[in-house]
């Protein structure tokens, strides 16, 4: 069927380099400059955080404390909860992610705004409203992702769940390194989350998505992580290619990195 082709790749296990380039990149920092559309976007997106919680703090009905010490009526310095779905395409798997996480705001992040534009449409939402706390913007991840390290590194941000479902698998080896574990901006993706799942329907993309990060944190001598590669079949698809690998009966896979 139509986009739902098996990934064909002239590499039948993990890169050969694999090691040598996360190596490389753990041990550098990415200083590509910051396009100031995703400074521009950021800044929504903390818009709307921000209003989010001020929303759920002066509505007592709300204040249970699913969310951050904020969320708990805390002092105003800490860090609040923020959910990132990272390459979300048309923003159907936000919506999924905003019904499990309803106190938390959830941030829809892709490039593409013709694909943002088709985001929270009767077809994904199942004749229900978009949840209050889905939010949609067009930004360039690599990017985004640095400005949101910043934020958690200041303590205003903790990412308690991050999505990064059916990126590009790049799956010739001389694209390898456009693949995001094997790319500078890696260690900056595992410092942001303190649970990230990758999902894929390429086998050898989710094992070396979970070797680069044990190379990271072997390298930076980081320890206490859980890194888990499975195989999953999803009872309800989260996003359109999801379904439409699921439709084709391919085998899918899912990484999971927990601190």
């Amino acid at each position: 069927m139509p986009g739902a082709n098996s990934v064909t790749s002239n590499q039948e296990t993990l890169h050969k380099d694999l090691e040598e380039v996360v190596r490389k990149y753990a041990r550098t920092t990415f200083l590509r400059p910051i396009a100031d559309h995703t400074r521009e976007a950021f800044a929504q997106a903390e818009e709307f955080i921000r209003k989010f919680y001020e929303a759920r703090n002066a509505d007592p009905a709300t204040g249970c404390g699913e969310t951050s010490a904020i969320g708990r009526g805390a002092p105003e310095t800490a860090p609040v909860a923020v959910i990132l779905d990272s390459g979300c395409g048309t923003g159907e798997s936000t919506i999924h992610i905003a019904r499990r996480f309803p106190g938390i705001p959830v941030i829809g992040i892709d490039k593409s705004c013709a694909r943002l534009n088709k985001a929270g449409n009767p077809s994904q939402t199942a004749g229900e409203d978009v949840p209050a706390n889905a939010f949609w913007i067009r930004a360039e991840l690599l990017d985004f992702w640095r400005l949101a390290l910043d934020y958690v590194k200041a303590g205003k941000w903790t990412i308690p769940y991050h999505a990064v479902y059916y990126p590009n698998p790049w799956p010739k080896q001389s694209e390898a390194t456009r693949r995001f574990h094997m790319h500078p901006i890696f260690p900056t993706l595992l410092a942001l989350g303190e649970t990230i799942e990758l999902r894929t329907n390429w086998e050898i993309y989710a094992r070396e998505f979970a070797e680069a990060a044990r190379i990271v944190y072997d390298e930076r001598a980081v320890a206490g992580m859980t890194i888990k590669c499975e195989s999953f079949d999803p009872e309800k698809p989260e996003t359109a290619f999801e379904r439409k690998y699921k439709e084709a009966r391919q085998k899918l896979w899912r990484a999971f990195i927990k601190t």
